[in-house]
C-alpha cells in the first residue's frame, strides 16, 4: 500500500522495503538466496514492477520447494509517517499474496528517535523473521 506521506521511496522496482525483506526472509529460510539474484536490477523488465508481483513469484517457488509458510513477523523502522492505523491492511494484503490466513502475520511499526539515517527520516528499514516448514515433505538431498 501507498503510504499518505510528502516522502517516498526510491528504488528499481516499486521500493517497497517491507515487501522486499519478506521475500528475502522467504529465500532466506529456504535456502534459495536472496532477492537480488531472482530479481536483479538491471533487468529492464522488473523497473518499478509492483513488489507483491515479486512476493507471489516467490511464494510460489517456495511451494515448488514444498515448503510452507508457518509465521511472518516483519518490523518497519520508520520515524514517520506511523504505520499502526495501516497494519490490518498490511497484513491483508500480504496474507492474500503469501496465500495464508493473516492470523499468521506480525506488523509492528518502531522508531530510532532521531538516531542515525533512519532516525532523522532519511530512510527506512524493514525487517522480516520467516518460519517455514517441510512437515511431511522429504526434505534430505
Amino acid at each position: 500500500i501507498e503510504l499518505p506521506f510528502e516522502k517516498g521511496e526510491a528504488g528499481y522496482s516499486d521500493g517497497d522495503v517491507l515487501i522486499h525483506a519478506v521475500i528475502d526472509g522467504l529465500l532466506g529460510a529456504a535456502a534459495l538466496g536472496d532477492i537480488g539474484s531472482f530479481f536483479p536490477p538491471e533487468d529492464p523488465g522488473l523497473k518499478d514492477i509492483s513488489s507483491r508481483i515479486l512476493l507471489r513469484r516467490i511464494t510460489s517457488l517456495i511451494k515448488d520447494e514444498k515448503l510452507r509458510l508457518v509465521n511472518l513477523d516483519c518490523t518497519v523502522v520508520l520515524e514517520a509517517p506511523k504505520i499502526r492505523a495501516f497494519v490490518p491492511l498490511i497484513r491483508k494484503n500480504l496474507a492474500e499474496d503469501l496465500e495464508i490466513d493473516e492470523q499468521y502475520i506480525s506488523i509492528k511499526g518502531k522508531t530510532k528517535e532521531g538516531l542515525d539515517q533512519t532516525g532523522r527520516g532519511e530512510a527506512v528499514e524493514a525487517y522480516a523473521v520467516v518460519l517455514v516448514d517441510g512437515a511431511g515433505y522429504d526434505l534430505k538431498p
